[in-house]
């Protein structure tokens, strides 16, 4: 039997390096909320809720392609980087993509490529890796359906506000004509 000096060590070290990793993962994503830059992505209407899913809200994105000169030069499923700017309406665009990340300090996106147009169009596809937005369970039914309502009335802008940092995103809250989806859910709810 292993001597009770060695054993109680050993358990300890295990222990910490089991609290380490999802307290570098919190770390790293406040990180990227303080000191990223904040984007905000608009969105566009989606399918209706899968059940399967499990209580988040579904966000498809208005700016999710961008040209590319040939086709043939990339793969689906392929690491991009989305170099980033903003419209003059304040919101995210895509600039430009490339298969290595870039050298200058402008903001980029580390994502993958979801599809390649294959009519000579030259359009590539990316897929967004803050297509889900989670919120409490009690919430998320009426916040999906407040949702997919101002999705239907083109006079109201849905947008994800998303930080960015050195490639990496986290999505911070998703806002109809300027106010939080959870903001608009609790104000119904007290109506």
């Amino acid at each position: 039997m292993m001597d009770k000096k060695i054993l109680f060590p050993v358990f300890m070290l295990i222990a910490l390096a089991q609290l380490y990793v999802p307290v570098k993962m919190i770390l790293d994503r406040e990180d990227i909320l303080n000191k990223g830059t904040a984007y905000k992505f608009k969105t566009e209407p989606i399918d209706p809720n899968d059940p399967f899913r499990g209580k988040y809200i579904s966000l498809r994105y208005e700016q999710d392609m961008v040209e590319v000169q040939n086709e043939a030069d990339w793969l689906g499923g392929e690491i991009v980087y989305a170099l980033l700017t903003t419209d003059n309406e304040g919101y995210a665009k895509i600039e430009s993509v490339s298969k290595e990340p870039p050298t200058n300090k402008q903001d980029f996106l580390k994502t993958k490529v979801s599809y390649i147009s294959s009519n000579g169009s030259h359009q590539l596809t990316i897929d967004y890796p803050f297509n889900r937005y989670y919120m409490e369970e009690s919430k998320a039914y009426d916040a999906e359906l407040t949702y997919r309502e101002s999705q239907l009335d083109s006079n109201q802008i849905a947008y994800a506000l998303v930080h960015i940092k050195e490639g990496e995103a986290v999505l911070k809250d998703v806002l109809i004509n300027g106010v939080s989806i959870r903001e608009i859910v609790i104000n119904g709810r007290e109506n």
